[in-house]
């Protein structure tokens, strides 16, 4: 499996994210279809943060560099917002770690003079950033991670400021800037084409940071409620800045898993993407490695919300209708169990698993059905589930055929782990032949293992 890993021991922002990937050896040209759709080009260069040579990406406007592209003077706007991703010194190419220009990268950019996209250019809303994604042309698969990615900067917007995400007006996280880091992140790990990727504990930093509401502890409110709604966890320091921005925080959670140490590798490329800061004695870098996963297949990731509620007087009518009708609102699958409730009175725990989206919907399928006053959410997040694929095998029995459907799971490199019959076409089999079921399954089940053997 192709693994692409960010270490996130520094930290990330949209641009050091862009570098990595470059570095890494992702094709700049991938970035054609923002820089036709936004008056931006991408600037790369060269840099050496304490001895690590790494690359740089800045972004720069080159349309209205008065208006920012909408008319209006930005000289007074008040661009600090929550989300914003600007003044933290993702930019700030000072003391020893100067650009090195006339780099290694053959992409042709015309480095005139310009405005520095971060900070200037229109702010726009969460559906006026979704309509300028989807005119973009871009490939789907590109085009769903984007969408998604500021979804989640929408969603976690909204929540820290008490608006609807219909509602809410981005500022920094609206601007070209940002459209072209989080489009550009998507077009340029399109091109790498990892099976996985997956990062380690992200570094926040630490200390504070100024905003228009004031002065904000980091990790900021919108990296807090994007950490929530992510699969990986945040770590505090190894110095007070701001390390992870809403922007780099959102791209790593919608694309990343987590991990808690790098992963074994067959290793292909490597790259590091430089911030702003000076962080004597630690390089300002973030590192991305790609490679082929060592060891067996993983089975796939499915997230998933489990609900359930104890039941002390439901009747078995009630109880055995619960699957189709749990299955009706959306319930993958149903567990009823034998429980000892209060004052040692016999009763039932149902447990169901479901698709998040559809866990108010079940739930209340759930308590209508049952009468219940209450149903947990357990608080799972994900499942690991196998490839499933289904086959039909002929079985020849005293001169009949008969035809068994066999279930087979196998994990991400198409290992076979088990081979299991459908029970109820082995049952219909033994009732037309006498033989008994757990036969019929077993021959179905070999008659799969050879022919896959054969394969």
């Amino acid at each position: 499996m192709r693994i692409l890993a960010f270490d996130g021991r520094m930290g990330a922002s949209g641009d050091m994210i862009l570098a990595a990937l470059i570095d890494a050896g992702a094709d700049p040209d991938a970035l054609e279809p923002v820089t036709d759709a936004l008056e931006v080009e991408y600037r790369i260069d060269e840099a050496t943060k304490r001895g690590i040579a790494a690359t740089t990406v800045d972004v720069f406007l080159t349309g209205d560099e008065e208006s920012g592209g909408d008319g209006r003077d930005r000289s007074d706007d008040d661009s600090s917002h929550e989300g914003d991703d600007s003044g933290h010194g993702e930019h700030d190419h000072e003391g020893d770690d100067d650009h090195e220009h006339g780099g290694s990268h053959d992409h042709d950019h015309n480095h005139t003079d310009g405005v520095h996209a971060e900070g200037h250019g229109p702010h726009r809303s969460y559906l006026e950033v979704r309509e300028i994604v989807t005119d973009m042309d871009l490939e789907p698969p590109v085009e769903r991670d984007a969408l998604a990615i500021f979804e989640l900067l929408g969603e976690a917007e909204a929540s820290v400021h008490g608006e609807d995400l219909e509602e809410i007006h981005f500022h920094e996280v609206g601007a070209d800037d940002a459209i072209a880091d989080v489009v550009g992140t998507a077009a340029l790990l399109r091109d790498l084409e990892p099976e996985r990727v997956v990062t380690t504990p992200l570094a926040t930093g630490g200390g504070t940071v100024s905003m228009s509401h004031g002065e904000y502890p980091v990790p900021t409110p919108a990296v807090v409620e994007i950490a929530e709604r992510a699969d990986w966890s945040l770590r505090g320091g190894p110095v007070d800045a701001e390390l992870l921005t809403p922007t780099g925080a959102a791209i790593l959670g919608h694309v990343a898993d987590s991990i808690d140490s790098l992963p074994a590798l067959s290793l292909e490329a490597s790259g590091y993407g430089a911030g702003g800061y000076d962080l004597d004695p630690h390089p300002n870098v973030l590192r991305v490695l790609v490679g082929d996963g060592a060891g067996r297949g993983e089975l796939a990731k499915d997230d998933i919300a489990v609900l359930e509620t104890n039941l002390d007087d439901a009747t078995p009518e009630v109880l055995g209708g619960l699957q189709e009708t749990l299955a009706d609102a959306g319930a993958r699958d149903v567990s009823i169990l034998p429980a000892t409730m209060k004052k040692s009175r016999p009763g039932h725990l149902v447990k169901v698993i479901c698709k998040p989206a559809d866990r108010e919907r079940v739930a209340r399928a759930l308590a209508e059905e049952t009468g219940t006053l209450g149903v947990r959410d357990a608080g799972v997040t994900h499942r690991w589930i196998a490839e499933r694929e289904f086959e039909t095998v002929t079985l020849e029995i005293d001169g009949d055929e008969y035809e068994v459907t066999v279930k087979i799971a196998s994990d991400s490199d198409g290992e076979v782990y088990d081979v299991s019959a459908e029970y109820d076409d082995a049952k219909a089999v033994a009732r037309e032949t006498g033989i008994p079921t757990r036969d019929v399954l077993s021959r179905a089940e070999r008659a799969t293992s050879e022919s896959s053997s054969r394969e």
